[in-house]
Formats: structure tokens, sequence, C-alpha cells
């Protein structure tokens, strides 16, 4: 099996429950009096999937602003001029166990994704609903990671394979 490491980074808004999807998603926990993260706080998760080892390396960041959908369009600009050019960004609209709070119509928020080759889940982290789902979304679009192709290879764990089987994807 190869191991794969995934690094998520989580950015949105003071209170839209990016704490809360990482506990979810770690320790499928949720404690709804959880403290505003401040500055920014790390977890790791191994799941195994198909022939892989994937370790999730999540950064959960503190949020700051109170405009959600708004904020999330100019975080995307930042991430797609300043970071790396296979990035892959997932919009999770989280509390959807709430119905009548929502603020952004389904519909919106599918359709700006679409725009911008993201993936689209609406999630709760209160209820569980679609958290493994966003990550193994995620986990299939990271790039593998071919053996030499940058500083930061996949490799195998137990016997070593024939070469013509050694590719992780």
């Amino acid at each position: 099996m190869s191991l794969r490491e995934l690094k998520v980074c989580l950015l949105g808004d003071t209170g839209v429950g990016k704490s809360s999807i990482v506990c979810r998603f770690v320790q499928d926990s949720f404690d709804p009096d959880i403290n505003p993260t401040i500055g920014a706080s790390f977890m790791t998760k191994i799941v195994a999937r198909n022939n892989e080892i994937h370790k999730y390396l999540i950064w959960d960041t503190a949020g700051q602003e109170r405009e959600t959908f708004h904020m999330l369009k100019t975080w995307v600009k930042e991430l797609q001029h300043h970071g790396p050019q296979n990035i892959v960004v997932a919009i999770a609209g989280n509390k959807c166990d709430l119905v009548d709070m929502r603020e952004v119509q389904t519909e919106m928020a599918k359709n700006y994704a679409e725009s911008i080759d993201a993936i689209f889940i609406e999630t709760s982290a209160k209820t569980a609903i679609n958290i493994l789902e966003m990550f193994e979304e995620i986990s299939k679009k990271i790039p593998c990671t071919e053996p030499c192709a940058n500083d930061r290879p996949s490799f195998k764990l137990g016997r070593l394979q024939p070469e013509s089987s050694s590719r992780c994807c």
C-alpha cells in the first residue's frame, strides 16, 4: 500500500464550523460549545482508501470575517493567484441541518463551485452529514505523487511490488 499525505487547510469566517468539521472528521465528535480557534490548530487522521493509506494533515485557521459567501470568493482569488497550480478547492456548505437559517441557496453555491472547478458539498458537523464524503472527494481530486516527481514522493508500505504496479493512482 502506498501512503499519501494530503494537506488540507480550512478557511472561512468565524462561526461557520471549521473546527467542528475537523473534530467530526478526526474524532467523530461534536462539541456545541467549542471555543473559537486562535491562530491555527493542526490535526491529522489516517484513512485507508482503496490500495492507499491517506494521511490528512489538516490546518484549521482562525476565522475573522462575517461575510461568508462574499469572503469565500476573495479567498479563492487569493489562492488562485498565490497558491500552487494544482490546488484543490472544496466548498463545504456547513450547518445544512439548520434549514431555516440558510444564508446561501444551494444552487448559488453549486454554480459558483462549478465556475471555479471546485468541490461543493453540503455538510453538518453536528449531525455528521457528508463530513467523511467531503474529505473523500478532496482525496480523489488531489493529484497522485509519482515517484521522483517532486521532493515528497509517495512511498510504499509492506512488500515491494513489481515495477509495473508501483503507480499510486
